[in-house]
């Protein structure tokens, strides 16, 4: 699966029947998201990554240390399972996942959202890997990665039923930009990849060559 040609074509037929008015609103939001993280210092390859301690959808306490023990984890921040681009990002990780697993490795999703919304993703989307609730986007702000919607936006993900409170069980709208980093059993990030624009993410088939490359060097 190239998660990029998904994206493309869903964006083409997205862009088919969405209204051109709304999606400049979206890309307006997009455009000043980039100005804002042009001097943002998030994390970068060779950082320590933070340790943090999430629930997943069983309720477990899931520590990112811990979970280092047993090889390298792939950390996915993404928004919700409100998000057709985040969704399928995730089910391209799941048919990954037994040549993840091989190397030793894991998959922690991590999204704002509620652990009752984080099962409806592991559910609607078939997911084997962990799907951790960071509630108030705090883990996302010690990553550097974390924003607050604007008010037009507001306004129109609630019109399209995508109210982040009704989702995350909070007040706020704060997200994660949506990101990939790759950590090394020694906590180091071997991979950061982060960009503003939701349609452009880490192509997940190439982070097979990142973990064979760390499986090696252990």
């Amino acid at each position: 699966m190239n998660l990029q040609l998904e994206f493309h074509k869903f964006y083409q037929e997205f862009l088919a029947k969405f209204p051109p008015e709304k999606a400049a609103i979206m890309q307006g939001a997009t455009q000043a998201l980039a100005k804002e993280f042009k001097n943002r210092r998030s994390l970068r390859i060779d950082d320590d990554a933070p340790d943090f301690v999430l629930e997943n959808t069983d309720g477990q306490k899931i520590s990112l240390y811990e979970r280092l023990n047993q090889g390298a984890v792939i950390l996915c921040f993404y928004f919700g399972s409100w998000c057709p681009y985040c969704n399928l990002e995730l089910r391209a990780y799941q048919g990954l996942s037994p040549k993840i697993q091989a190397l030793g490795a894991s998959v922690l999703a991590i999204s704002p959202q509620t652990i009752d919304a984080s099962r409806k993703t592991v559910l609607n989307n078939g997911l084997s890997f962990d799907v951790l609730s960071d509630a108030g986007c705090q883990i996302s702000r010690d990553y550097g990665i974390v924003f607050e919607i604007t008010a037009p936006l507001k306004l129109l993900y609630t019109e399209l039923g995508h109210a982040l409170p009704d989702y995350n069980g909070t007040e706020d709208w704060l997200l994660p930009v949506p990101a990939t980093f790759i950590i090394d059993r020694h906590r180091h990030i071997a991979l950061a990849h982060i960009d503003v624009d939701y349609s452009k993410r880490y192509e997940p088939a190439d982070a097979i060559a990142i973990l064979l490359s760390l499986f090696v060097a252990a």
